[in-house]
């Protein structure tokens, strides 16, 4: 890359556009992981709403409704990689923001619908089809989201501070949660649980589809980043992001596949199945539960601007080879301590730990991804490789540590599922080019692949 193409990659918004384009997307993702996140905290009421057990008498009456719920859980991931390819192709052709605020809409619909689904008790199967047909809609739409936040804040950051503002959009995300969880928190400790169970549960989706128009009015209000317009001025608009995506960047896709995993796993086993599992089977209050989460949370929030300032100084691999090891090494002893612990002290300990490992995750992440690829294919490519990853390995998360109980007998066994993921995650990273205080990526594959050889 000559200089002056070098120089033009350098080029930012005015802090003004910055902070406007970090609270619109901000603010937006925020509403889209309230609304995704709630539904795996409400997943016991769920489950014993649209998924009731045949035998109320059968001891693991419980863990087959559950086990049905979180495939209900799943399928919206499945429906992620769908989302991350069709939305990112949209954001690579006509922009980042356009994609983005057909997000946001899709998100509140799905989600105001999910609170308005008449009981199983009522409407027979037509009530968990209708769910999960929900559910698949808020998969599509955070499909799109979550790559396309991630390019369009890093997009808008100066070279020295991707990885702090980059950070913003998972504290955003670590906000989302910890909005859906002190919402479920509110809603279990104030109502009795007759009222829960029969409608309390339901104002958790409608005000999730009441904040939705929110984050659209800020996100039409917003300009188009200025590395998207350099690629419309240079008229680099690809009509064909994802063939471009694995055809010349098939090692760098595949890497941010890899690396995507652990955090994933991590995430989605301690924060979204452990509190229902503890719920369940430990017999700790729900309120309890929700409350731990929302301390793991404010870690999750303070912990990830942190460390993506961080990986500013000293790199993005660092942070995430931080990351895979502590999954490898802290997995097994962590379940260990909630087993000879089980109170909600020791809920509160295991995903506490676990928060604070995931933050050497979450504060670069968004600034590795987006580093990886040029701005001609970033939204699709950072889409579908995340996207992939959190619905193979995340969205299933809690169905396979469900299932893992089961067949075993081991509570112990999640810390398996963790492991796993923290060897794949930890050989991915081996695998990225640090960029961390360079410009982002704007030339061709070939460049690329002759800085792996070199």
């Amino acid at each position: 890359m000559d200089h002056a193409n070098q120089a033009s990659t350098t080029q930012v918004a005015s802090p003004a556009a910055i902070r406007r384009a970090v609270v619109a997307c901000g603010i937006g993702q925020v509403f889209e992981i309230y609304d995704f996140i709630i539904y795996g905290l409400m997943a016991g009421v769920l489950g014993r709403t649209f998924f009731p057990s045949a035998d109320p008498n059968d001891p693991l009456g419980s863990i087959q409704s559950l086990l049905w719920v979180y495939a209900s859980f799943a399928v919206g991931f499945v429906m992620r990689p769908v989302g991350a390819v069709v939305i990112g192709i949209y954001g690579d052709r006509y922009g980042r923001r356009a994609a983005l605020v057909v997000t946001i809409g899709l998100m509140a619909a799905a989600t105001g619908a999910i609170g308005l689904i008449p009981a199983y008790a009522t409407w027979g199967v037509a009530a968990p089809i209708l769910l999960t047909l929900c559910r698949m809609a808020q998969g599509f739409s955070t499909g799109g989201e979550w790559g396309g936040a991630a390019a369009f804040i890093v997009e808008y950051a100066p070279m020295e501070k991707r990885g702090l503002l980059g950070s913003f959009q998972q504290a955003a995300t670590a906000i989302g949660l910890l909005a859906a969880t002190l919402m479920a928190y509110a809603l279990t400790s104030l109502m009795d649980a007759q009222t829960f169970e029969g409608w309390g549960w339901r104002l958790a989706f409608l005000i999730g589809f009441v904040l939705g128009p929110i984050g659209y009015y800020l996100r039409t209000h917003v300009a188009e980043t200025p590395a998207f317009e350099r690629t419309v001025v240079k008229q680099e608009v690809t009509r064909s992001p994802l063939r471009t995506s694995f055809s010349d960047y098939p090692v760098p896709l595949f890497a941010a596949f890899g690396v995507s995993i652990v955090g994933c796993v991590v995430n989605y086993v301690y924060v979204i199945f452990l509190p229902v599992f503890a719920q369940q089977t430990l017999k700790i209050p729900a309120s309890a539960t929700f409350a731990s989460t929302l301390i793991a949370g404010v870690i999750y929030l303070v912990g990830s601007p942190l460390t993506g300032a961080l990986s500013d100084r000293i790199g993005r691999k660092p942070m995430f080879f931080i990351t895979s090891g502590s999954a490898v090494v802290l997995a097994y002893p962590m379940l260990q301590l909630l087993a000879s612990m089980p109170t909600v002290g020791g809920l509160f300990l295991v995903q506490a730990c676990a928060a604070l490992i995931l933050t050497f995750y979450t504060g670069p992440i968004c600034a590795m991804l987006a580093e990886t690829f040029p701005t001609r294919i970033r939204y699709t490519a950072l889409s579908i490789s995340y996207g992939f990853a959190v619905a193979i390995f995340g969205g299933f998360a809690p169905m396979i540590a469900t299932a893992l109980i089961k067949w075993t007998g081991n509570p112990l066994a999640p810390s398996f599922y963790v492991m796993f993921a923290g060897v794949a995650s930890f050989i991915a990273t081996m695998f990225i080019t640090e960029r961390a205080g360079r410009p982002l990526p704007e030339d061709v594959a070939e460049p690329f692949l002759r800085e792996q050889i070199a």
